[in-house]
């Protein structure tokens, strides 16, 4: 059932949310029937298991493959971020600078698992407002940039990693978190004094406005934050499996967990950066890590790594002998 048109802005996306595909459950039993059937002990291949069966059911077919892997990163600046100690206003676009050029570490890590990489300008030149005295964005360009984002998989993909760029976008996902997952902003700040004081200050500014993740997402969120939970809404319309990278895409993500229930059931978390708000988050969404890599990045590396284990349980799951077979 579809909610009753208002005119508002955010009303097709909660249209999409209310409709989501789910799902294809016979392709998940035929690949679980085939875990049963190959030469292993129960049990014996953990999670290389649970990702086949994961990616048969949103491939919709029992021996998927993943030959078109995407890593996508948006890249958006923050008014937050002149604020923050040795601020630096051109280093969101020096990182864009470092992926076109190649340099960065998840170029490396597509060349080796054979992933498009793409890197998505959102207005660079144009920093949102300082969430901690307005709104990020308006509910017209909040609603736009999640469609943006939606754009992401046009060219055709069938493994989505989502990572972001954005100078102070880690402090702004920690206000993204708070509001949506409550706790205290040292929760979701690891220790930072500056940060801490930013989260606390931002809340209370749009204190009384925040209960609703779209109205959160708008207000104290930004445009990668959008653009990631429009390209994982996208993907999930697509039946396309995604990899959630660091702690700003899954507080993205985080948005459309709250929105409904199951909302991220065809993501997978690609690893845990080992620090605390990530693991929090992690588990609020209830998300287990692929991977236990330690890294920091936000810019879709770790997700990246992933898709070789991705690629590794298909392999497993796929060509393994059968109990017949021995």
């Amino acid at each position: 059932m579809t909610r009753a048109a208002t005119g508002l802005p955010f009303d097709d996306i909660r249209n999409l949310l209310a409709g989501l595909p789910q799902a294809d459950e016979a392709a998940r039993a035929a690949a679980r029937a085939r875990t049963r059937d190959l030469a292993a002990p129960e049990a014996s291949l953990g999670r290389l298991a649970e990702i086949a069966e994961w990616m048969a059911a949103w491939a919709a077919s029992p021996k998927p493959a993943v030959t078109r892997p995407l890593v996508a990163i948006f890249a958006a600046t923050h008014g937050l971020a002149a604020a923050m100690p040795g601020a630096d206003a051109h280093a969101t676009h020096r990182l864009v600078e470092l992926y076109a050029a190649g340099g960065a570490a998840v170029n490396q890590i597509a060349l080796q698992t054979d992933a498009g990489l793409k890197v998505f300008d959102l207005a660079l030149d144009m920093p949102t407002p300082d969430i901690r005295v307005d709104a990020a964005l308006s509910e017209a360009a909040c609603a736009a940039t999640m469609a943006f984002g939606m754009e992401a998989i046009a060219g055709g993909t069938d493994l989505l990693c989502v990572g972001a760029a954005g100078e102070g976008n880690r402090t702004v996902a920690a206000t993204l978190a708070c509001a949506l997952l409550g706790g205290a902003p040292d929760d979701w700040t690891d220790g930072s004094a500056w940060g801490a004081e930013a989260v606390t200050s931002a809340l209370a500014q749009h204190e009384g406005h925040l209960s609703d993740p779209l109205e959160a997402l708008r207000r104290v969120g930004g445009r990668e934050f959008a653009a990631i939970a429009g390209a994982i809404l996208a993907a999930r319309y697509q039946r396309i499996p995604v990899l959630l990278d660091g702690f700003v895409a899954c507080a993205a993500a985080a948005v459309l967990h709250r929105l409904a229930p199951g909302a991220l059931d065809h993501c997978l978390a690609a690893h845990a950066s080992g620090e605390p708000a990530h693991a929090r988050l992690l588990e609020a969404i209830g998300k287990t890590p692929l991977l236990e890599t330690g890294i920091a990045l936000e810019e879709g590396a770790g997700a990246a790594l992933a898709i070789g284990l991705v690629k590794s349980a298909l392999a497993v799951h796929g060509g393994m002998a059968t109990q017949a077979q021995l």
